[in-house]
């Protein structure tokens, strides 16, 4: 059936904390070794497995599979990432990639994935967190590489699955910071004209950061609406489709005069791009970066209050569509 040692030179090998190594051929008579079993009875149970498998799997498909389990981390990555047609250009396939690319491949890319366990996972996890990665980027990491190894495990690259019993990241969101009327008034009254108008159309209509920064007067199509195509994607910084919607899908929202006014305001002191867009920036759009600088000279400006940040504003605007008429 197979047999196991400890390659460790210690003179009680088997009182020793240094793991097993097993050895055995696979179906197709070639001799292998599989290394990192903390206990004899470890060691032994993968044996009968391996013995059972052999029994009840063709030689082909066990080789196939042998195959498989010697890809790395990084190789089925690649290859597992244009299966997934579901995947929107946008949003979801940028999250993704930047998981793979920025966070998996660099801690696991080199691991073949027959060696990837619980523990394996469970160590990667832990490096996210002392690398300071925040909990809810965590929790998307985790679900990403779950999705790709249990993929494999399917496929029949790992005998195990190789997320069994881990637990996901906890993510505790925090408490939501709703700013005061007066607040605004006083936000509105020091910011520049950019950010004056990205605020305006986040505590008016309900606009994302992003869909603000995409401000644009050909979407005023009523005295009383104004319709959401399309945001400037943080990546990107180029027009995208909003998000959790297809391209071309949008919504209308409500346009108070106040924000019709300060379009056209706006519109006649600074004019427009050719496309309609009021905010623009020397790569011809209004991008995070240009806001993320604005938004901090803002609130040096202002009184601290804790955890107030930009998206604050959209949040004043929730307060009020929810609160009594």
């Amino acid at each position: 059936m197979g047999s196991f040692y400890k390659g460790c030179g210690c003179a009680r090998p088997t009182r020793c904390q240094h793991p097993y190594t097993i050895r055995f051929r696979d179906a197709l008579g070639k001799q292998r070794e599989e290394a990192g079993y903390g206990t004899q009875d470890a060691a032994i149970e993968r044996l009968t497995q391996i013995h059972g498998e052999k029994k009840q799997t063709a030689p082909s498909v066990a080789e196939a599979r042998r195959v498989l389990g010697q890809q790395t981390v990084a190789e089925y990555a690649r290859q597992w990432l244009p299966r997934q047609r579901r995947m929107t250009e946008h949003s979801t396939g940028e999250r993704v990639n930047s998981s793979i690319n920025v966070h998996i491949v660099p801690r696991l890319g080199s691991r073949k994935l027959n060696t990837v366990t619980p523990i394996v996972v469970e160590r990667f996890l832990d490096a996210l967190e002392a690398d300071g990665v925040g909990r809810g980027n965590q929790v998307n990491i985790f679900r990403i590489l779950k999705t790709i190894l249990r993929d494999a495990y399917d496929k029949g690259a790992m005998a195990d699955d190789p997320v069994k019993g881990v637990q996901e990241p906890e993510y505790v969101r925090e408490g939501v910071v709703i700013p005061a009327l007066a607040y605004v008034k006083q936000a509105l009254a020091v910011a520049g004209d950019d950010l004056a108008l990205e605020i305006v159309m986040m505590t008016g209509c309900g606009l994302r950061n992003g869909e603000a920064r995409a401000v644009n007067s050909n979407n005023v199509v009523a005295d009383d609406a104004y319709r959401v195509h399309e945001q400037i994607h943080s990546n990107t910084q180029r027009p995208a489709k909003l998000k959790h919607r297809k391209a071309g899908e949008f919504r209308e929202v409500p346009l108070p005069r106040s924000v019709r006014e300060a379009i056209g305001w706006y519109a006649e002191k600074h004019g427009t791009t050719q496309e309609g867009y009021l905010l623009r920036g020397p790569s011809g759009y209004y991008t995070e970066g240009m806001e993320r600088r604005r938004v901090r000279a803002l609130f040096e400006k202002l009184p601290v209050a804790e955890g107030m940040g930009m998206y604050s504003f959209r949040h004043y605007f929730a307060s009020n569509a929810l609160g009594p008429v």
